[in-house]
């Protein structure tokens, strides 16, 4: 029989992950179980005290079990954190040794949305990829420079660890692990009793771009206004670090460790969030978009829309406008 634990931390936490995660794996055990398997899983809330409240008190979860009496788990499932997250490491720090303590041991590990900043408080995501929420992506750069975040991605999945996007999409890398700790039969069965999409590998659809800007450069924080000013342009980069004075190499440093991307890639977000926002809102062809945000070419401009949405600005369209006008 497999163990499967999921923690309930200290602290005003996300419970739907909790509910949601434990309501799917009971339902893929009594899949399991009618269809006369005969290894169930055990599937356990656990904690660090007997009672944990959310929302002001309104719900409250009470685990099964307290970690201490777990002497052997197959996987740890890590909800969603709320946004204050050195509050939320300062009071869980036996949590967090626990589920170091087992990954040594032999278990596998899964955080959900920001729960992502607890699981690298362990120090187990050093070296390897992570994804997280979108929103929270550049707080958790700046706090775990030694993990590779990777914001576009749904799930990773690296030497046991399991990590996913931000919200709703947790139950993506429940049906995931659904699959790996019973079989696809089940996935699919629950992925359809729950109404949710089977294999999806992206959050970038989902993503807003806004720009880093709390980071005290002021010139880069110039030269974001600047790009984000005149998107219908087609900026030169060599042009616009001799605007401010810096030398390419060093305009280009100063970029990356500002914003978290290069000054071509902020350039191509920022046009590329302002097509969105006219694919979502008007009537507008994608030719006229396109020039609007600074693109002449249509192929250049397709390729680059999907490289950070994952889908063509045709698709896109269709998908978030509702009167679904996107000829060209």
């Amino acid at each position: 029989m497999k163990h499967i634990t999921i923690v309930v931390p200290e602290g005003e936490n996300n419970l739907s992950s909790i509910v949601g995660a434990y309501k799917i794996f009971t339902r893929a055990n009594a899949y399991w179980k009618d269809n006369g398997k005969d290894e169930l899983h055990k599937i356990e809330l656990a904690g660090s005290s007997k009672q944990v409240d959310f929302h002001d008190n309104l719900f409250s979860v009470k685990p099964h079990t307290h970690i201490s009496s777990i002497t052997k788990t197959n996987l740890i499932i890590i909800p969603s954190l709320n946004h204050n997250y050195q509050n939320a490491i300062n009071g869980n720090q036996p949590i967090i040794d626990w589920i170091a303590t087992h990954y040594k041991h032999g278990a596998e590990i899964a955080s959900i949305c920001t729960g992502a900043f607890l699981l690298a408080s362990t120090g187990l995501l050093n070296g390897k990829s992570c994804s997280t929420h979108w929103a929270f992506a550049d707080t958790f750069r700046k706090r775990f420079p030694d993990v590779n975040v990777q914001t576009d991605r749904l799930i990773t999945d690296e030497n046991g660890i399991y990590t996913n996007g931000g919200a709703y999409s947790f139950l993506n890398l429940i049906i995931y692990l659904i699959e790996k700790y019973y079989d696809r039969e089940t996935a699919i069965f629950c992925s359809k009793v729950f109404q949710i999409e089977m294999d999806r590998s992206s959050q970038s659809a989902f993503i807003i771009f806004r720009g880093q800007k709390n980071h005290g450069d002021e010139i880069i924080l110039q030269a974001q206004t600047y790009i984000e000013s005149n998107l219908h342009e087609k900026i030169s980069i060599e042009d616009l670090s001799s605007k401010y004075a810096v030398g390419r190499r060093n305009f280009d440093r100063r970029f990356i460790k500002a914003t978290g991307n290069t000054p071509i890639e902020y350039a191509q977000r920022a046009k590329i969030e302002a097509a969105k926002k006219a694919f979502e809102t008007n009537r507008k062809t994608v030719n006229e978009v396109m020039y609007e945000v600074g693109y002449s070419d249509v192929k250049a401009f397709r390729e680059v829309f999907k490289k950070i949405t994952g889908m063509s600005p045709l698709e896109y369209k269709s998908r978030y406008n509702r009167e679904k006008i996107a000829v060209l």
